[in-house]
């Protein structure tokens, strides 16, 4: 008997308790927003809201006399700078490695690349001595068994040319700092 009574307890307990959640999440009055306030021809009192229905006006609406007319108002938008981006935005991969494995790369899709300083392009399958890079001064080139890397050292327009299949592909990197 006791048993049964405590597990009807906390049962009305939890009943109670999730019945009061939605009401406590949406208990407050909604306030009209300005544009509805103060529309031309329309009085806060005929506005059908909460806080006009229990009598007193929400925040921010006056009532207005009733021979006048409510006086126009507008309001302005805060003046807000656009900030100014010093790095570019989300084109450029970082300074990390970006890998293209030549065997199964299309290279007529890879037209243009953008790298941060200090960016690597590895290239992967291809012999010794047939990648060029120009200018030579912003890169650094190294080979090792069938892999080139380069190695943006400094910002500027590298154009790389890449030998494929009787064909020269040529893919133009740009450097940021």
């Amino acid at each position: 008997m006791l048993h049964s009574r405590i597990r009807h307890i906390a049962s009305a307990g939890a009943f109670a308790l999730i019945a009061t959640i939605p009401l406590t999440a949406c208990g407050d009055p909604v306030s009209p927003r300005p544009a509805q306030a103060a529309t031309p021809g329309q009085t806060p009192d005929s506005t059908p809201s909460a806080s006009a229905a229990a009598g007193s006006p929400g925040p921010g609406v006056t009532k207005q006399p009733a021979g006048q007319r409510p006086a126009q108002t507008s309001t302005t938008k805060p003046h807000t700078t656009k900030p100014t981006a010093t790095k570019p935005t989300g084109t450029c991969y970082g300074a990390v490695r970006h890998d293209l494995d030549l065997r199964n790369t299309v290279l007529d899709l890879v037209k243009s690349m953008c790298f941060h300083t200090g960016g690597v392009l590895r290239l992967q399958g291809i012999g010794p001595g047939m990648v060029t890079a120009a200018p030579g001064s912003l890169v650094s080139q190294s080979y090792e068994g069938g892999v080139v890397d380069l190695r943006f050292v400094r910002a500027g327009t590298v154009t790389v040319t890449i030998p494929q299949d009787d064909q020269t592909y040529t893919i133009t990197v740009v450097v940021v700092s």
